[in-house]
């Protein structure tokens, strides 16, 4: 599972009952100092195990570092670090792997991969251990650039928290400004786990003194941006900006942002917009929710089928499961908002038009095509294993004809003959690496076949 931003590519790898998870980060700069301590702290308001309002699945989810760090600093090289799941237990779920669970991601993994893994596997939100590793890092790293980032519960159980998201409030053990609010929270997490249910709720982080201009029109908004990544969080069911669809019931009047000067800078009045104009930041708190919706594993009996004999079946799910994501969840937005302004930070200190500011373009451009690349070859394996099966040689003549005509056409004309050598190359390329498969496939065949 991957993420590929304009500068950063993140790798999550693992599953929830596997031995281990983690991740790997590209492009993350060196010389980042990279405090250890406050990592840990910022993923145990993730980790399972710790309260009465998550699940009873006890996990340290300390982090082990393979590389990309030296004497306590990024050093430019990939940033791989594993999770171990040392309280995993794929045998709570044997009993769901024909029946789907509803509401859970079961069903839809069963259609696109023909099995249900255990614990929903990379549908779990066990995942965003390593994504919170990811979004620590950036954390700290925005935080030296005078980026702050807050959030709480704004909503649970019909509960709604009081006061103002601000770059001074803090949180407890139970991330709400309004302590009694927070207790009535808890009080109604507690009642759905008594009845065998679950609850959803919002997040809502604000984030404090990034600079404006970040962004840009269309594909390359900053809501789409930071959205892409907070879809990836499981159980996210909604995204808002600002007054997200609160200023659809407003008139243009109402939800327009006043400006001023103040102290020799221009800030709006208000900040409906939520600190976005047009996909670019303006120098306002940014501001957005998450809607996350009810943890679907629940106690409750629930209609379902069994998908191996086609039959309707009730299902009453077992095992250990937060009776509410959302107070876990508050560091996950925090993680992944990071991501992306880290991301968008970087592509500003990188712009201008001298030479190591083109170098740095030019660099994130061909880890674009590594990725791609990759991405293309690890497809030759397949036709590989089809050729093979269906009998077939390797060069396809009138196929490669076929591609580099149709390269030619895509071609700017003063690029074409470029274009040309460098789809021939990959095309060649893909022959060399399809035959070494299937030599090395033959040979391990033949010692196989030897008394």
């Amino acid at each position: 599972m991957n993420y590929i931003g304009e500068n950063l590519r993140l790798e999550i790898f693992g599953g929830s009952h596997g031995p281990e998870l983690g991740m790997t980060l590209r492009g993350f700069p060196a010389g980042e100092a990279v405090d250890t301590e406050a990592l840990a702290s910022f993923l145990a308001r993730r980790a399972p195990g710790r309260n009465a309002w998550s699940s009873a699945r006890s996990e340290t989810d300390e982090p082990l570092f393979r590389s990309g760090l030296t004497d306590g600093m990024s050093d430019g090289s990939p940033i791989t670090a594993v999770i171990a799941n040392a309280d995993a237990r794929p045998e709570d779920y044997e009993k769901t792997a024909s029946v789907p669970r509803p509401g859970h991601a079961d069903y839809a993994a069963r259609l696109k991969y023909g099995a249900i893994p255990p614990g929903g596997g990379a549908f779990s939100g066990r995942m965003t251990a390593p994504l919170c590793l990811a979004g620590g890092l950036c954390l700290q790293a925005l935080a030296r650039r005078g980026v702050r980032i807050v959030s709480r519960i704004a909503e649970l159980g019909g509960v709604c928290d009081e006061g103002e998201l601000t770059e001074k409030a803090q949180s407890g053990g139970f991330p709400t400004l309004s302590e009694a609010r927070g207790e009535a929270m808890k009080a109604a997490i507690a009642a759905a786990k008594a009845d065998g249910d679950s609850l959803g709720g919002v997040v809502e982080c604000a984030v404090f003194g990034l600079p404006g201009g970040l962004g840009g029109p269309l594909f390359d908004g900053l809501e789409g941006r930071i959205a892409a990544l907070l879809f990836a969080v499981p159980a996210v069911k909604g995204v808002e900006f600002g007054l997200g669809f609160g200023s659809a019931r407003l008139r243009g009047s109402e939800n327009n942002d006043a400006f001023r000067i103040v102290n020799g800078r221009v800030v709006t009045e208000t900040n409906r917009c939520g600190g976005i104009l047009g996909g670019i930041s303006d120098g306002m708190p940014l501001v957005l929710r998450a809607a996350f919706k009810p943890t679907p594993s629940i106690a409750k009996e629930q209609k379902s089928v069994d998908l191996d004999t086609m039959t309707e079946t009730t299902l009453s799910v077992a095992g250990r499961h937060d009776p509410c994501v959302v107070p876990r969840a508050v560091p996950c937005v925090e993680a992944a908002a990071a991501l992306a302004l880290f991301d968008a930070l970087l592509s500003a200190e990188a712009a201008g038009d001298d030479l190591p500011a083109l170098r740095a373009r030019i660099d994130r451009v061909d880890a674009d095509l590594q990725a791609l690349f990759e991405r293309r070859m690890l497809l030759c394996e397949r036709i590989a294993a089809c050729k093979k099966d269906l009998a077939l040689p390797i060069l396809d003549e009138k196929r490669e004809r076929e591609k580099l005509s149709a390269v030619e056409k895509r071609s700017l004309p003063s690029l074409r003959e470029y274009d040309r050598a460098l789809f021939s190359r990959l095309m060649a390329l893909s022959r060399m690496y399809q035959e070494e498969l299937l030599e090395t496939e033959e040979r391990f065949l033949g010692q196989e076949d030897e008394p």
